[in-house]
């Protein structure tokens, strides 16, 4: 299959049922990564470092990011294409039936019910990054004492330091960069 159809197909799979938000295509990219060979866990990481760092939704960020890294440019409006179709192709069936259901019980209960699914899949994903940080690839333990000591720092002064507890993220994000520069953290 030609590679950009499959970047293609792999995002529009990836945009298609990853309800809840770019936290929740994680999951998903990881299996993208181990049956495509595109991107290693390590990788998928770094992206989702740079995605959250950039301006933008992340699933859009990470598709970009791969598309890139696999195809360049038209690799990068494959992806890019891929993970939006079913947003748009999805919001324009539910704007077309909105007013015919906007009261319907049963419509309601549906969307209510989604939310359970929704919160797993951004839950796998966190512990899905937990165990990436936590385990070496052979299995074997490892702590990033580093980055452990910073995540806990990053968050006592964004929650409970009066003084900087309303700062925005990207001072947080920022002092982190300029940190793992200086430290040479990878």
């Amino acid at each position: 299959m030609n590679i950009l159809l499959m970047l293609y197909w792999e995002f529009f799979k990836t945009g298609l049922f990853s309800i809840g938000g770019g936290m929740a295509t994680i999951p998903f990219l990881k299996r993208m990564g181990e049956s495509t060979g595109w991107f290693t866990n390590a990788d998928l990481m770094n992206m989702l470092a740079v995605s959250e760092s950039t301006p933008g939704p992340i699933g859009i960020n990470m598709a970009t990011y791969v598309g890139f890294t696999v195809k360049g440019i038209p690799g990068v409006l494959a992806a890019t294409i891929g993970e939006v179709t079913p947003s748009v192709i999805i919001i324009l069936l539910i704007a077309a039936a909105l007013s015919k259901f906007r009261n319907n019980r049963y419509v309601n209960n549906a969307l209510y019910g989604i939310r359970p699914a929704s919160t797993g899949l951004i839950g796998a994903a966190g512990l899905s990054i937990i165990v990436t940080i936590l385990f070496m690839a052979d299995g074997s333990f490892k702590v990033n004492c580093q980055g452990l000591i910073l995540a806990v720092v990053i968050f006592i002064f964004s929650n409970y330091v009066k003084k900087t507890k309303k700062l925005h993220p990207i001072i947080f994000i920022a002092f982190s960069a300029v940190i793992g520069i200086i430290f040479r953290w990878q």
